[in-house]
């Protein structure tokens, strides 16, 4: 097997990723609320205005205690920043605030003594700056009582504290508070759902025409009463069997439980790397399956290669751009347009391998769907018992990695979102109900049902509404990570079980997963013994 190919089925290991959205609303299920200390973990945008003029923005979270941030922009003033004396605040300050925000450090005393003494001393807002490069969430000790805060407390990072220390340096800094609110539905994942369902689509025509063009292939074979009679399947075509799928989940369960705990920069780096590979050959597969019926000379016309033997002209044409496109991604994959080679690449690689991995019988789909079911449901949900955190959200995210995340994924920017950021697919959530769906045509296709009278159609429809139910359950939940397949998976399956029931074919699709075939010889010999 050639290196292309190593690359496309180790990135399989790591597909089974959920679609996830951002997260304005930090989930937190240990720290205690109480009166006076009972609001959600809410991210807070915190815009500057130096000397006059829009600056940098930064990001925090908001306390468990004190008051809750405006929502919108407009209705917020700016106000004048300044640093506490003494710098951490676990004494009034020494200078009185005409409505100011306060920057405090954190330390030597608690959260609400910080609030209550900037408040005391005429502060509008207070900014906390933590001691490391991250978010802490801020929550009230047990024992607390004096908690009636009636102004804004958020935390921001070492470093954007640092920037806003040297601006102060130099400059009248003025900052606005305020914590936007998330579209109720979103562009991006219009889109993306509209990119999944294609991406099934094209995927499921190719591999039942290239199972069409092998059965026929077979066929004639039998008709001319061949010796060497061969699969209906091409020796590229790889069938899975229960046993496999099984084993599949099993070890991505593994591939992701490495990736959680070894998070880091080389590991992103090392997927990327793999991704690239797997994704040069998934698009060099597609184009060269798509040119070939234009160009069919330069597919038919081969040259001999040192190390490689015989290639066709059309793969020494397509092979450098597809390498260039995927090397070229792997350098600018941090750009902001990054998202687009990496959604060309996803595709294509979804497309190969719904081509190449095929279902056998409803009975292995069945199975494997099952399992990832399971899979996603625990990855997402159940690991926060394990871990204190969502491993599969985690290791989307790359949170740990100080990287954008695994590069196994479909996504968009969020358009006309005030957060901005990505919208995200795994590509599990599309590569195996679009092995299960790829099946449904190959077996319409051979049964020759009809659109309506398949299951095809039906079964691309509800793998459609379980994708769109999937969406409306993240922005129902704040934008927390969702197990798609949770959805997903009862709809595409309960399809085929009602529709199969309804028929009574359910025992074919389940078992043998093609309706029957004559024989040819068959009918050769019954013709031979009525001529006798």
């Amino acid at each position: 097997m050639d290196l292309g190919k190593v690359g496309l089925f180790l990135s399989l290991f790591s597909l089974l990723l959920s679609a996830r959205g951002g997260d304005i609303v930090q989930d937190d299920d240990i720290a205690p609320k109480k009166p006076g200390c009972e609001n959600d973990f809410i991210l807070v945008k915190v815009q500057t205005r130096v000397d006059g003029k829009e600056g940098e923005e930064f990001v925090g979270v908001g306390a468990r205690f004190g008051a809750a941030n405006v929502s919108k922009e407009k209705n917020v003033n700016y106000s004048r920043l300044v640093v506490a004396n003494p710098p951490d605040c676990c004494s009034s300050p020494k200078s009185k605030l005409a409505g100011d925000v306060i920057m405090v450090r954190r330390g030597h005393c608690k959260f609400t003594t910080k609030a209550n003494f900037a408040e005391a001393a005429g502060a509008s807002a207070v900014l906390i700056i933590n001691d490391q490069n991250e978010l802490y969430k801020m929550v009230c000790e047990p024992d607390e009582t004096d908690l009636d805060i009636r102004i804004p407390v958020v935390m921001l990072p070492q470093d954007a504290g640092m920037s806003l220390e040297k601006l102060l340096l130099n400059a009248s800094v003025a900052v606005q508070l305020y914590s936007p609110q998330r579209p109720v539905f979103g562009i991006a994942e219009v889109f993306l759902w509209i990119m999944a369902v294609l991406t099934i689509l094209v995927a499921s025509y190719w591999s039942a025409w290239s199972a069409s063009e092998a059965a026929a292939e077979h066929e004639k074979l039998l008709k001319d009463a061949s010796d060497e009679l061969t699969d209906a399947s091409s020796g590229s075509i790889v069938s899975i069997s229960t046993t496999s799928a099984v084993l599949f989940v099993v070890v991505s369960s593994c591939f992701l439980a490495v990736l959680y705990k070894l998070m880091s920069s080389w590991l992103i780096e090392l997927l990327v790397v793999l991704f690239c590979i797997g994704g040069a050959e998934g698009l060099h597969t597609c184009l060269v399956a798509s040119l070939s019926r234009w160009f069919k000379s330069f597919a038919e016309s081969f040259v001999k290669v040192p190390l490689l033997g015989a290639v066709s002209y059309l793969t020494l044409v397509v092979s450098p751009f597809c390498i260039t496109f995927a090397v070229l991604w792997g350098f600018y994959r941090d750009q902001h347009f990054g998202w687009i080679g990496q959604d060309v690449l996803g595709i294509a690689l979804i497309i190969t391998v719904i081509q190449i991995v095929q279902i056998p019988n409803l009975k292995v789909g069945t199975v494997l769907l099952s399992c990832a079911f399971l899979y996603d449901i625990f990855w997402v949900f159940l690991s926060k018992k394990l871990f204190h955190e969502s491993v599969m959200i985690v290791v989307a995210s790359g949170d740990k990695s100080g990287e954008d995340g695994v590069p196994m994924l479909l996504k968009l920017p969020r358009i006309l979102d005030p957060w901005g950021g990505y919208s995200i697919i795994g590509f599990g959530d599309i590569l195996l109900p679009g092995l299960l769906i790829a099946f449904s045509l190959r077996y319409d296709l051979l049964a020759k049902k009809s659109l309506r009278a398949g299951y095809f159609l039906w079964a691309i429809i509800a793998y459609g509404l379980g994708l769109f139910i999937t969406y409306v359950a993240l922005n129902l939940m704040d934008g927390h990570g969702q197990p798609a397949l949770l959805y997903i998976v009862p709809f595409t399956l309960g399809t085929f079980f009602m529709l199969g029931i309804k028929r009574g074919e359910l025992h074919v699709l389940w078992a043998m997963g093609e309706p029957g075939r004559p024989c040819p010889h068959l009918h050769l010999h019954k013709s031979e013994e009525l001529t006798h």
